[in-house]
């Protein structure tokens, strides 16, 4: 047996025994944790054990809270990412393949970036978090395009439109794709701060209600449908990049 067939052989090895092994990983975690919190070594009131937990979030969804709080950060988040990806994305491929547009916009984008998002008005929070990453992100990718491709297609009397489609977008994608990854893990960060500044209802205000009351169980049950949204755009942009991008697939 050479060395490939023994490198080909771990990796499928891995491959099926990497789910079994994270969920035996959570799980003597959770175990951990309980046992901890039944011992009495940590107070429920500061740590409360991952039953109870599992208990304050299953009475909340039946009552509705979860809900009602997931709807209204749905309903933000969504808005948000789709306006910030979408103008991030039109100013990083026009500043990206124009150089009078470079000249005059990147000089802003990068200026404003390192403001504290925090500190700017909690409607625009979510939206400016998003943008950033999208737009630079994908002023990268359309820079590092191998500028030959676009001389080829030029040299076909290709027009803006049609380069843009079928050569630079798709050599951009991967780096796009990292951006709105970051873009949606920002996000749900801002979204948090957002509604704790100005929101009634939605994840982040439901958090600061109950750590104002000290009752733990319930925040992190908001912890972990919080957790749960992100894991699931996640995976949702995984999907997509696997259906767009399929020659960057890692093996």
């Amino acid at each position: 047996m050479n060395k490939y067939m023994v490198e080909n052989k771990m990796k499928r090895w891995q491959k099926s025994y990497s789910p079994a092994v994270s969920l035996i990983s959570v799980a003597v975690l959770l175990l951990i944790w309980e046992g901890i919190c039944r011992a009495g070594v940590v107070s429920s009131l500061f740590l409360p054990p991952p039953t109870l937990i599992i208990s304050a979030l299953i009475d909340m969804i039946q009552d509705g809270e979860i809900g009602v709080s997931l709807a209204a950060s749905l309903y933000r988040i969504l808005l948000g990412f789709f306006l910030g990806s979408a103008f991030g994305l039109l100013v990083g491929l026009v500043t990206g393949t124009s150089a009078l547009a470079d000249r005059m916009a990147n000089p802003i984008v990068n200026a404003l970036y390192p403001i504290p998002k925090i500190a700017l008005l909690p409607l625009f929070i979510l939206w400016l978090g998003v943008f950033f990453p999208v737009a630079m992100n994908t002023y990268s990718g359309v820079k590092n395009v191998d500028t030959l491709l676009i001389k080829v297609a030029v040299s076909f009397h290709a027009g803006w439109g049609y380069t843009m489609r079928n050569v630079v977008l798709p050599y951009a994608l991967p780096m796009i794709f990292a951006g709105l990854r970051i873009a949606a893990g920002t996000a749900l960060l801002l979204l948090v701060a957002a509604e704790m500044i100005a929101a009634e209802q939605g994840i982040g205000a439901l958090i600061l209600h109950y750590g104002d009351l000290m009752i733990t169980e319930r925040l992190m049950a908001g912890v972990i449908v919080l957790s749960v949204l992100g894991l699931i755009f996640n995976l949702f942009l995984q999907f997509l990049e696997r259906k767009l991008v399929p020659w960057n697939r890692k093996e």
